[in-house]
């Protein structure tokens, strides 16, 4: 049996791509299990997709040489979101936010607040809450 992997990826699509059923053929034709944190595609505008796609290398490697065949551009690096430790006060605020608990308290005595980009699901909320603006996204 051929072992499954996931890969956290960001899709940018420009106006020409959003309206091709590119996911569905991933699903369809490369045998993809496909879980969307968040997306915003809308015909006419540019777009985004921020998904984790799951199956063998091969198929997923296959797909995104279809993928890459189109004006889309895919980010591998599954950084959609970053902190800035500089910017950060470690006020605490956007931990109530985070779903996920990609940001939390690393040490109650310190109060220090640590991000595991690995837990983070692109939701946002911290963006929307944060009031020195620590945290931002790629798209």
């Amino acid at each position: 049996m051929t072992e499954t992997v996931t890969y956290k990826l960001m899709l940018h699509f420009p106006k020409c791509e959003c309206e091709k059923p590119i996911i569905y053929h991933l699903v369809k034709d490369y045998d993809l299990v496909v879980n969307i944190f968040r997306a915003k595609v809308t015909p006419e505008e540019e777009g985004f997709l921020v998904l984790d796609v799951t199956g063998t290398e091969a198929n997923i490697q296959r797909a995104m040489d279809y993928v890459n065949t189109f004006n889309v551009q895919v980010n591998t690096t599954g950084k959609g979101v970053t902190r800035d430790k500089e910017k950060c006060t470690h006020c605490g605020y956007c931990i109530p936010y985070c779903p996920t608990k990609a940001l939390h308290l690393s040490d109650e005595t310190t109060r220090k607040v640590t991000y595991n980009e690995a837990d983070c699901i692109e939701c946002l909320a911290c963006i929307r809450v944060c009031p020195y603006g620590a945290c931002t996204s790629a798209f």
